[in-house]
């Protein structure tokens, strides 16, 4: 029986939901290891040999780590290509480029003005600290000239990289989930037809809805 691959980190943290969902979706046993932040156990030296940064998630598969969570996903999906989902990362070479291109978009262009609005809007009041208003407006500008974008494309396609769900969705999901259900700027992507009608598609999903669970306080 092979051994379950670890996963290391918070289920709230949008990196660690990202490579729970793709092990969801693919069928992929895994075993989910609490790092407590706050004690700073993510900066002991025996977690930084697997995540040199001192961030979550980390990964270990056997005898191999990774830790960033787009080319962990990347490797569940080429590993376990046989497993679940099989078409997740494409099943020719021009379907992964599909998927890559917009699964760098979403690094690129989608995920830094939406982390730090769901930052500012979701995170800082829990923190106590103050807001930054003209950086809430300027990251609410940029998110909005790259869903136009969305809109166009999911305009003509189903998903993002063609008709079928694939890791270049999947990789939405954990900041939009905030951005809907956590802040005030959900709008941003419900007011969009053809964005908020795959949202509402992609976050159905049962893998998702598995980690959505995860996230509730117990």
């Amino acid at each position: 029986m092979a051994t379950p691959v670890k996963v290391y980190g918070p289920p709230l943290s949008t990196a660690v939901s990202r490579v729970l969902a793709c092990l969801h979706e693919k069928g992929v046993d895994y075993q989910l290891i609490s790092v407590n932040m706050a004690k700073g156990e993510h900066k002991k030296p025996d977690y930084l040999k697997i995540q040199p940064f001192g961030q979550v998630p980390a990964f270990e598969d056997e005898d191999i780590s990774l830790f960033e969570s787009r080319a962990i996903c990347r490797y569940i999906c080429n590993k376990y290509a046989d497993k679940g989902n099989k078409g997740l990362y494409g099943m020719n070479p021009l379907a992964k480029a599909s998927i890559d291109q917009w699964l760098e978009a979403e690094g690129q262009s989608f995920s830094p003005p939406s982390s730090t609005l769901v930052f500012q809007l979701a995170f800082a009041p829990r923190m106590k600290l103050k807001q930054d208003e003209g950086v809430i407006r300027q990251n609410e500008e940029k998110l909005a000239k790259v869903l136009d974008v969305y809109e166009k494309r999911l305009g003509g396609s189903r998903f993002l990289a063609g008709d079928e769900f694939s890791l270049a969705d999947l990789s939405h999901l954990p900041n939009t989930q905030y951005l809907v259900n956590a802040t005030d700027r959900g709008e941003l992507i419900t007011s969009r037809e053809n964005v908020g009608r795959w949202w509402s598609e992609i976050s159905s999903r049962e893998s998702w809805q598995k980690v959505v669970e995860m996230q509730k306080p117990t």
